[in-house]
């Protein structure tokens, strides 16, 4: 790989995605892409960049951006966001808009675990507030990566994965014996959540109007501009008073104008103006 070639496939997996690659990560790009290069017969990387520069190679995409998209997660990841979520968040919402659904989108939302989490909070939540949220509520889940939303869909998870956040009461409460020792999500936390695919760097189409947006631990890989638009774009998807939770280094740094900071010591959270 040339630092030409590197740097032609970075610009090449911005426009794509957004995603920035530091000059460093040229070991990142072989280990990811060397299944790929071997297997299509690629002489180079540069051959593979103008293989997908050509129409008509959307699978070739799919596969690059699988490959490159990090999908770290775990369940209830921080913790203090599903606090907020629990203690803050919805006893405000099931009394500011009791006659609406409750709808919610879980951006960049990896193997399951963040909407999954958050359906578990509105679940705990329920039983201990009878007759809140009567029209339902509705968890929209989206990411880049075709090969994680397939995951999360199945909703079955191997011990390792689980043990990754999840303690052994919500485990119970929760699961149940899969198909080779994998554990199953019971199908009243399941069924709150539909994923699609979706390129934060597109239109929103069909996402909004979003009481509570989750786009934790995504905005990190974008540049400040294209940060920036994200940003705008989720605001249009909220109501007025919405929320939107970001990840703990993550801030909607100068779109005063569009979101109201929130501190929940341990948290911050933003309301949409």
């Amino acid at each position: 790989m040339t630092e030409q070639e590197f740097e032609q496939f970075c610009r090449y997996l911005e426009q794509a995605c957004g995603i920035l690659l530091a000059k460093h990560k040229q070991y990142l790009v072989e280990s990811r892409l060397g299944k790929i290069l071997q297997e299509g017969e690629y002489k180079s990387l540069g051959d593979l960049v103008n293989t997908l520069s050509r129409p008509g190679n959307s699978e070739l995409k799919e596969a690059v951006i699988n490959a490159m998209t990090t999908n770290e997660t775990l369940w209830f990841r921080d913790n203090h966001p599903y606090e907020i979520l629990k203690n803050i968040i919805l006893p405000e919402l099931a009394e500011s808009r009791s006659g609406q659904r409750l709808k919610i989108w879980s951006a960049a939302c990896s193997t399951g675990q963040e909407p999954y989490s958050i359906s578990m909070i509105i679940d705990e939540f329920k039983k201990v507030n009878s007759g809140v949220f009567r029209l339902g509520e509705e968890i929209t889940a989206t990411d880049i990566c075709t090969r994680v939303l397939e995951k999360a869909r199945a909703a079955e998870y191997e011990m390792l994965a689980l043990g990754r956040g999840l303690s052994q009461e919500r485990l119970k409460q929760f699961f149940e014996p899969g198909k080779n020792e994998a554990w199953s999500l019971k199908k009243e936390i399941k069924s709150r959540v539909r994923f699609r695919e979706l390129n934060l760097l597109g239109l929103y189409t069909g996402i909004g109007p979003c009481d509570i947006v989750f786009c934790r631990n995504v905005l990190i890989y974008f540049s400040t501009e294209r940060k920036r638009d994200i940003l705008q774009k989720i605001h249009k998807t909220l109501r007025p008073g919405g929320f939107l939770l970001l990840g703990a280094s993550e801030s909607v740094a100068d779109l005063n104008d569009l979101y109201e900071m929130i501190h929940c010591r341990p948290g911050i959270i933003y309301r949409a103006k």
